[in-house]
């Protein structure tokens, strides 16, 4: 009895966990399951061997069990799902001796003398785990679907609305772009996603992937950013053993990784002229041979690129082949900056304090006086700045209501970004950009109605809203000209700063 007992109160405090499935060639982790999380939260996550506590399981094969693992150094926490302060406890998943994932939970509770024999009931729970696997072998073996398939299929009609997932918006310019994610999802043509920074390419992405015949298929990364030339063909094409200093093994590249299903390359535009020759022949091709080897390998892998890099510009100054340029601009899709979308960002902000809410473990909420106050901003950042604003505000907020004053924004960038139209490697072709109009000499009394409780900031918003209404006519249209906005920016300025349209 007493055994039972304690088996219940081992499993009731395991509240959080995560299972992850090594690639049987590679022996790299990929997180196939989560709970603690919630769906649209969950993004696919790697580790390589000896990468965090995960990867450091693969390398010894060996049970893991921390009292607080937030002391731990190789505490990575990619999904943000685990708690510092709480205990961590991960163990191997065998099946024939042969390490087949990962089973990482975490109890809700500090550590209160039970930690060995919580590691022993969830050693227990992966043993029961790899029965499973061995089902789900059999099954494949003997002809019949794999039993992740309804799961999948599952995942793809939950995903298959307009915001897939973690793709928040109601706009015109957004829902055209959920068209043509819907549109060409379905095919294996080359999609290039341009937009500016953090307007949410990767988002897009992994939409067209997991909405896709290939979402069964293996989905890889890579921000080719991120790595110099000489690496970079190394981690996209493979490499044969002995082809450079450290090539210790032969290894698969991104490209083969990705057979069969789709890979994802971030930031295309900053690869250099000598590696874009490279890659054309790969892409007109459909094949490559790794670094330092001969043989010539077939591969079936549709291309996904973005960049926020002007690569009209880029081609004709010559530092992007025109060639390369016209073979994965076959789909393009434009994501529109925040700044011309602002009507999404109410319900862009609420998914996001959503999400920061589970993390802090408590309700978060805009106030009007808030809401109003991020309207007025630009977003040179995008999406991105917008979340590291509420986060920000979040951490500052003691009750969990975010009001006006908790909403801070970086004055320096906003002053440049208005100050340089058009500049930078962030603007795309026919981006409209916001200028800065000058109130005139009667907005100031105008602009009084604004409230003394308001924000210096929000008045100033208002008085050159007014201003260049009143320059126009009252005209709306007219108006938005004189700021560099559209219209419907400028309509929903106008609701949002309670300014009362004359009738001229």
């Amino acid at each position: 009895m007493r055994s039972g007992c304690l088996t219940l109160e081992i499993s009731g405090h395991l509240s959080r966990g995560l299972i992850a499935v090594a690639h049987p060639e590679s022996g790299d982790l990929s997180v196939h399951a989560v709970h603690g999380l919630d769906h649209d939260d969950f993004q696919a996550v790697c580790y390589r061997a000896g990468e965090g506590l995960l990867g450091r399981i693969v390398e010894s094969g060996r049970s893991c069990a921390i009292a607080q693992v937030g002391e731990d150094p190789c505490f990575l926490n990619r999904l943000g799902l685990y708690e510092r302060e709480l205990p961590f406890i991960a163990v191997p998943i065998r099946l024939g001796g042969t390490l087949q994932g990962v089973l990482a939970v975490q109890p809700d509770a500090p550590d209160d003398g039970l930690l060995d024999e919580r590691v022993r009931f969830v050693e227990l729970l992966a043993d029961l785990i790899a029965q499973n696997v061995r089902l789900s072998l059999d099954v494949r073996q003997e002809g019949g679907l794999p039993l992740d398939a309804e799961r999948d299929a599952q995942r793809r009609a939950l995903r298959h609305r307009p915001g897939f997932g973690n793709l928040v918006g109601h706009s015109p310019a957004m829902m055209r772009v959920f068209d043509q994610v819907r549109m060409v999802a379905k095919w294996s043509t080359t999609v290039l996603i341009r937009g500016e920074t953090g307007t949410g390419k990767e988002l897009i992405a992994n939409a067209i992937h997991y909405n896709s015949p290939r979402a069964r298929g293996p989905y890889v990364r890579l921000n080719c950013a991120s790595l110099p030339e000489n690496l970079l063909e190394s981690e996209l094409f493979g490499h044969e053993k002995g082809a450079f200093t450290g090539a210790v093994s032969s290894r698969k590249g991104r490209f083969e990784m990705a057979d069969g299903g789709t890979l994802f390359l971030d930031e295309i535009g900053d690869v250099s002229p000598a590696f874009q020759a490279k890659l054309l022949r790969v892409l007109q091709e459909g094949e490559l041979e790794r670094v330092g080897g001969g043989r010539t390998l077939k591969l079936d892998v549709r291309l996904l690129a973005a960049t926020h890099r002007d690569l009209e510009a880029a081609v004709d100054s010559g530092d992007f082949r025109e060639d390369l340029y016209y073979r994965l601009n076959v789909m393009p899709i434009l994501l529109p900056p925040l700044r011309e979308r602002l009507e999404d960002l109410p319900r862009i902000a609420k998914h996001l304090l959503d999400r920061l809410g589970g993390l802090q473990r408590r309700p978060l909420r805009l106030t009007a006086g808030a809401q109003r106050r991020l309207v007025q901003h630009h977003w040179p950042g995008n999406v991105r700045e917008l979340e590291n604003c509420l986060e920000r505000a979040a951490v500052m907020s003691e009750s969990g209501e975010i009001d006006a004053e908790l909403i801070r924004i970086d004055r320096g960038r906003e002053r440049s970004s208005r100050r340089q139209p058009g500049v930078g490697p962030g603007t795309l072709p026919g981006t409209p950009v916001a200028t800065t109009a000058l109130p005139s000499a009667g907005a100031t009394s105008a602009a009084v109605d604004a409230g003394d409780g308001e924000p210096a900031a929000e008045q100033g918003e208002r008085q050159r809203v007014i201003a260049a209404l009143e320059r126009a006519g009252w005209v709306q249209a007219r108006a938005a000209r004189l700021l560099g906005m559209t219209p419907r920016q400028i309509a929903y300025r106008v609701q949002i700063l309670n300014i009362p349209m004359k009738r001229i």
